[in-house]
């Protein structure tokens, strides 16, 4: 993500972090510990905001809205696994949506097409 955020943020892009612990508890520690771990060990450049859920009753306004406006490609909207990506764009429209397993040079692709 730093990549991308290198890459692209100079044309108006900006990676937006939500850190989510309902993975494999991937995420347990408080949001300062997760910021510092991002910071240290991936050189996070881009706006880390607080731990939320993604699915289920207790999922933020903004997953919510994400993924009723962009189901997976099966028409699927819970969140499989962390680090789904979202693309939005300018004017708040959602234009796509990445599972874990697509390459970051492939999302990288879709925004030097866009910007």
């Amino acid at each position: 993500m730093r990549t991308l955020q290198e890459s692209f943020g100079s044309k108006g892009f900006t990676v937006l972090a939500f850190p989510c612990n309902q993975f494999g508890a991937q995420e347990p520690g408080s949001n300062a510990e997760i910021l510092e771990f991002a910071k240290s060990r991936y050189n996070a450049n881009f706006p880390m905001f607080a731990k939320i859920d993604v699915n289920g009753d207790s999922a933020c306004d903004l997953y919510q809205w994400l993924k009723a406006e962009m189901p997976d490609d099966t028409g699927k909207t819970d969140i499989p696994w962390n680090f789904t990506k979202f693309l939005v764009d300018g004017f708040g429209k959602v234009i796509s949506r990445h599972a874990p397993t697509v390459p970051l040079e492939a999302i990288g692709e879709i925004l030097a097409a866009r910007i």
